[in-house]
Formats: structure tokens, C-alpha cells, sequence
């Protein structure tokens, strides 16, 4: 098992999500729960791809965290 670190983004009309750790891996969704599906996805084609290609599986490296500040 792996976590990798996914970004989710308002794109004005729908949601995107890429895994920073796994470059080119994204997905769009109407909802946050409809795009972590489809990421989910994408990551299990990628990492297939890989592993069919013989390519080395990135290791989940990036760290994620959230900051509050007064605005």
C-alpha cells in the first residue's frame, strides 16, 4: 500500500485533482466525491502502465498540510 498526496481544485465549473508525486495523473469531477473516484482511477491505470511498461513506481514523497491565518 501507498498514500500519495492529491490536490484538489475548484477549476470554476468542475473539480481537478492531480497526485503530485505522479506527474500527468489527473482527473475532473462535478464534485470533490465524484473526483477522488475518477482520481482513484487514474492512479490505478497509471500505476498499471507502469508496472506493463516496466517503469519504476514513484514513491509518494510529498507532504501536505494546512495552515490558518487571519485575513
Amino acid at each position: 500500500m501507498a498514500e500519495y498526496a492529491i490536490v484538489y481544485e475548484w477549476a470554476g465549473q468542475n473539480y481537478s485533482a492531480y497526485a503530485p508525486d505522479l506527474p500527468g495523473c489527473i482527473a475532473c469531477g462535478d464534485t470533490i466525491e465524484e473526483t477522488e473516484n475518477l482520481m482513484r482511477e487514474a492512479i490505478d491505470l497509471y500505476i498499471e502502465t507502469l508496472k506493463e511498461d516496466g517503469k519504476t513506481i514513484p514513491s509518494p514523497t510529498t507532504k501536505t498540510g494546512s495552515l490558518q491565518i487571519a485575513i
